[in-house]
C-alpha cells in the first residue's frame, strides 16, 4: 500500500485533506475534501463559497482546475508502482455548464496502464451538487518508474 494510501486509511478524509494542503498549500484556496481514494479512484468535494467564484457568482473556472488537479494527482499518487515518481505535464479543460452550489471531482484511472512509465492521461469529471456534469479535464501526468 503507497504512504498516501495509508495516511489517508489511518487519517481519514478530514485530517487527510489538512495534511495535503499542508503538502500544497495553494489547495487551500478551494477548502478540499479528499472523500475518497483508492488506486484508480479518487473523489473531491469543494465547497461553494464566494471566494472561489468568478464575477458571474459561479465557481471559478481555476478552482475547479485546481480540484481536477488534486483529485487527478491524489490518485496517481496511490496508483503507481512502489518508488515510482509523478509530476502534472499538462491539463486539457472544458467549462460545461455555471456551477451555482459545492462542486465534486471524480478521478477515474481504473483504465490506466499504471505499470508502464511515461505520460498517464487521467480522465477527471466534476459535477455540481444536482450531479449535473459542469467540468471535465484530462490531465496528462508523466510517470517515471524506479
Amino acid at each position: 500500500m503507497s504512504q498516501v494510501l495509508g495516511m489517508f486509511n489511518s487519517a481519514g478524509p478530514q485530517a487527510f485533506s489538512k495534511m495535503a494542503c499542508q503538502m500544497a498549500p495553494y489547495f487551500t484556496t478551494i477548502n478540499p475534501l479528499v472523500t475518497h481514494l483508492r488506486k484508480g479512484h479518487s473523489t473531491v468535494q469543494v465547497p461553494f463559497a464566494k471566494e472561489i467564484t468568478n464575477h458571474l457568482g459561479t465557481v471559478h473556472a481555476i478552482a475547479m482546475c485546481n480540484a481536477a488537479e488534486l483529485a487527478a494527482g491524489m490518485m496517481t499518487d496511490v496508483s503507481i508502482p512502489a518508488g515510482a515518481r509523478w509530476i502534472p505535464k499538462g491539463m486539457t479543460v472544458e467549462y460545461l455548464a455555471k456551477a451555482k452550489s459545492d462542486v465534486t471531482a471524480v478521478a477515474d484511472g481504473d483504465a490506466v496502464d499504471w505499470l508502464t512509465e511515461g505520460d498517464k492521461i487521467v480522465p477527471v469529471d466534476i459535477h455540481d451538487a444536482d450531479g449535473k456534469k459542469v467540468f471535465t479535464a484530462r490531465i496528462t501526468m508523466n510517470v517515471k518508474l524506479a
